[in-house]
């Protein structure tokens, strides 16, 4: 099959100047989507990806006079490269696609659809979404080019270029007239040059000239007639459909929490409003049940209230939790508390015994059957049909929570710290088992080792379950990933031990297993890391901000959270569990009121997926005033790309040295030397340890530039792990500080060798 001889195909120069009119003209007419989506990098990687493969489409059509080779080309050429991208195992770079690199190409795009489907508008573009916003724009340039280059048909190529409006016109949503202005000019260039005849030299610069002069004044035409015929009354009183302007169905938290799948669908649409108050200012008692309660308070806020929960889960049989139907529930007094302490449950709210938080919720894009509460004892005003259920310490409605709906909680925070937990024995209750069962696997044994292998050192329960945090919680140990591996065992908490790869409900799960197989009760809790402000005292949750987290049950103190999930995807610990603020003096605590959003499946807060899991600080605008700056955009992207892939090299072979890193680095040094503590350690506690070990060995202390390199690099990890924010230091200030403590206990242990003293055996810190 060939093109009918009697169009007349560009070949030669034509032909490329044709192409690269084509990849414009795609590149232009993907801001239509600008609209739609929030501002991220998606952009730069599908201007990338199109100049790439207009490129080999170019090469290719230069090599051959076939019509079909070119395009056969870039459809092959694209097919591998989104497989590569998108299909490579976590954290590895694939150089050859296969199978398996197919089957998660398919995967992340099925999961993108899904993600589309369930959020709002704007859209967070997450690596699935970019994966089918890239797909869009390639096939949308090897369709325009085979019709405009390859058949000779410039004017059909319209088509498929209108379609990156279709999403926006489908939906409503007004777009910016620069990516419509400049794609029109790009198409009427490329009309232009299919209708320039290939002879007749003397008269082809009048007719290029009459051709762009004409589609110059076509645009400007259109931008100028334009808004004046838009406000004629007639155009004025038709309306556009306004599909896709609000929630794409409503957010229901997942009840049976399996470790193999993400925890329910992830949208950016809201899903609870809320303020945060003290309770100082006086109401009136006979209009509100909460009057009695609500003295005087300090200044309160989110973070201080903690997250929402809905419900907790208890039973587990390796791979997921289930739950059952609820044994009683019972109507309560408004004006009490509910709690899952029984000395609180019931009784007034006391200003004594806490900070009292006023909190008024609002439902949003939420169909729940469970209330969001404070973890805290708190008094629940709620219109409708909800009961409590003692024993889980839950609010149970016969039906689901609808948007506008409100309610109100009285919280009360206790001022709980580390020392009120560092002694408390576990706490015994009424059908504890329940919360000590552990599944029976084939790993049941090994994860139990592991256990008390980490938390080797502790002496109380509370150290314990801080040991474990602090391992979890590390970013050498363990990366954020909501991407989950396929099954190698029976046992989802082993196969996540072993890739150390996970999201929340792994890590409070794995958590809660290992806690339970030392003998301490652990159950884990679902709900909603505690939003965003909006800077008016009011605070955002979004479905990005469900989580999941373990609680722990302590004699005199109840269910106590904790939060393995490192801080990149929930910010800073409880104050309780915080080794920043049980450090003493010296320590800092970074203050902000920004919650991580957690990030959508599929995305990673690390390497993977390329998602953001933070508030979002950049802008980006949404126009495209000149072609000048388009052109000088792609290439600095082009520029910045190359130069991010230099650093990165060199960085990669200079050991991309962080804080984590150099901690490691320095421990293996010393422990060539024999002098080592657990993993469980934090590193402040680590110096005090290490100190220890070299008194013990040498009689003296490390000092002077040593000593302070040391508390240097260990306040660095510290910040590293446990702060949302933290300030970067240099790699070759960290190496400087390796040294520099590697040097001090070298001249130490050897100053001790020349006086002739022996040494005593080494001792491992916990």
């Amino acid at each position: 099959m060939s093109a009918p001889t009697t169009r007349r195909l560009p070949r030669g120069p034509r032909s490329i100047l044709g192409t690269a009119l084509v990849a414009v003209a795609s590149a232009t007419s993907l801001l239509a989507l600008g609209g739609l989506l929030e501002p991220g990098r998606w952009r730069g990687v599908a201007w990338l990806s199109i100049a790439v493969l207009a490129a080999v489409i170019a090469t290719v059509r230069a090599l051959t006079r076939s019509w079909w080779a070119p395009t056969l080309a870039g459809l092959v050429v694209a097919g591998a490269g989104l497989v590569l991208r998108y299909g490579s195992p976590p954290g590895r770079l694939q150089v050859l696609p296969d199978l398996a690199a197919l089957d998660r190409t398919l995967a992340a795009f099925r999961e993108g659809m899904t993600l589309i489907n369930t959020s709002t508008v704007p859209m967070t573009v997450v690596r699935p979404t970019e994966l089918i916003i890239v797909t869009g724009a390639l096939a949308v340039l090897v369709l325009a080019d085979l019709l405009a280059v390859g058949l000779g048909l410039a004017a059909w190529s319209g088509l498929p270029l209108l379609g990156m409006w279709a999403p926006a016109v489908l939906l409503g949503f007004p777009g910016d007239v620069w990516p419509l202005a400049w794609t029109a000019l790009t198409y009427l260039l490329l009309l232009a040059l299919s209708a320039a005849p290939p002879g007749a030299r003397s008269d082809r610069t009048r007719r290029a000239s009459v051709a762009v002069v004409s589609a110059a004044a076509v645009v400007t035409l259109t931008l100028v007639a334009g808004p004046v015929v838009a406000a004629l009354p007639g155009w004025s009183s038709v309306q556009v459909p306004g599909l896709g302007t609000g929630a794409v169905g409503p957010l229901r938290l997942s009840e049976d929490l399996d470790l193999r799948e993400s925890l329910g669908d992830r949208s950016g649409q809201p899903v609870l409003r809320y303020t945060v108050t003290d309770a100082e200012a006086p109401v009136d008692a006979d209009d509100d049940p909460l009057a009695a309660a609500t003295p005087a308070g300090p200044t309160v806020s989110a973070r201080l209230v903690g997250p929402l929960r809905a419900f907790t889960v208890a039973d587990f049989d390796g791979r997921s939790w289930q739950r059952a139907d609820a044994e009683e529930l019972v109507d309560w007094d408004p004006s009490l508390l509910l709690s899952s302490d029984p000395s609180l449950l019931l009784t007034a709210p006391d200003p004594d015994a806490g900070v009292l938080a006023q909190v008024d919720v609002e439902v949003a894009n939420l169909r729940e059957d469970h209330l969001p509460v404070a973890t805290f004892a708190r008094t629940v005003v709620a219109d409708g049909s909800w009961l409590y259920d003692q024993r889980r310490d839950e609010v149970v409605g016969s039906r689901a929570t609808r948007p506008g709906m409100s309610y109100q909680m009285l919280v009360q925070v206790p001022d709980l710290t580390a020392d009120d937990l560092r002694d408390a024995p576990v706490g015994r209750f009424d059908g504890v088992e329940q919360y000590l069962a552990l599944p029976e696997t084939d790993h049941t044994d090994d994860i139990a080792a592991l256990a008390r292998e980490v938390a080797a050192e502790a002496t109380t329960p509370y150290e314990q379950s801080l040991a474990l945090q602090t391992w979890f919680r590390s970013t050498q140990n363990f990366t954020y990933d909501a991407r989950v591996a396929a099954a190698r065992t029976d046992d989802a908490v082993w196969d996540f031990l072993s890739s150390r790869r996970g999201y929340c409900v792994q890590f409070a799960t794995s958590m809660a297993v290992m806690a339970r197989s030392m003998g301490i009760p652990a159950r884990v809790g679902v709900g909603f890391l505690p939003g965003t402000s909006q800077g008016d005292g009011t605070y955002t949750v979004t479905g990005r901000q469900a989580h999941a987290w373990p609680e722990l049950f302590f004699e005199g103190a109840g269910w106590v959270r904790f939060e393995p999930t490192p801080a990149v995807q929930t910010g800073t610990p409880p104050q309780w569990s915080d080794p920043l603020l049980d450090a003493g003096a010296g320590a800092t605590r970074p203050d902000s009121e920004q919650i991580p959003t957690a990030a959508a499946p599929g995305a990673s807060a690390t390497a993977p997926a390329g998602a953001p899991v933070g508030p979002r600080e950049q802008t980006e605008e949404s126009s495209f005033p000149t072609l000048g700056i388009a052109l000088g955009a792609a290439v600095v992207l082009v520029a910045a790309g190359l130069s991010v892939v230099l650093v990165r090299r060199r960085s990669t072979h200079r050991g991309e040295l962080v804080p984590e890193r150099a901690w490691r680095r320095l421990r293996d040094r010393l422990g060539a030397r024999g002098l080592d503590w657990s993993d469980s350690t934090t590193p402040r506690a680590a110096v005090d340890t290490l100190q220890g070990m070299l008194r013990d060995r040498t009689g003296a202390d490390l000092d002077g530039s040593a000593l302070t390199a040391l508390q240097a690099l260990a306040q660095a990890v510290e910040q590293e792990r446990y702060a949302p924010t933290w300030r970067g230091v240099r790699g070759d200030e960290l190496e400087r500080w390796v040294v520099e403590v590697t040097e001090g206990v070298s001249r130490l242990l050897s100053d001790r060798t020349r006086r002739g003293a022996v040494p005593s055996a080494p001792r491992t810190a916990p």
